[in-house]
């Protein structure tokens, strides 16, 4: 099983630019496609984007659409959550997920790290 710590979160305004990373330990990070997701106070856990294992393939919710990039280094076994134009809708706890398989929307999670905190101010 993959163990994975997020970290880059914090406070940023409106219109910046932020990069989170997620660390993955052992050694089922290269086979696994991996996501990010986001959970609102109140609101439910929604998908943000995922990547494939190899890194070729990536999927994004349409909400970030186009301010968002995921990538990964499978050498440093690391994803990597490139957060642009942030808007205040985007303030949320990030977290990070492996795929038990290779779906880039993540729709079998078989770990999650503990989450950041990213919080856009207006």
């Amino acid at each position: 099983q993959v163990q994975l710590v997020e970290s880059g979160g914090g406070l940023v305004q409106a219109g910046d630019s932020l990069r989170l990373s997620c660390a993955a330990s052992g050694r089922t990070f290269r086979m696994s496609a991996m996501g990010w997701f986001r959970q609102a106070p109140g609101k439910e856990r929604e998908f943000v984007g995922g990547i494939s294992r190899s890194g070729g393939t990536t999927y994004y919710a349409d909400s970030v659409k186009g301010r968002f990039t995921i990538s990964r280094d499978n050498a440093k076994n690391t994803v990597y959550l490139q957060m642009n134009s942030l808007k205040p809708e985007d303030t949320a706890s990030y977290y990070c997920a492996a795929d038990r398989f290779d779906s880039v929307v993540v729709n079998n999670p078989a770990s999650w790290g503990q989450g950041t905190q990213v919080t856009v101010s207006a």
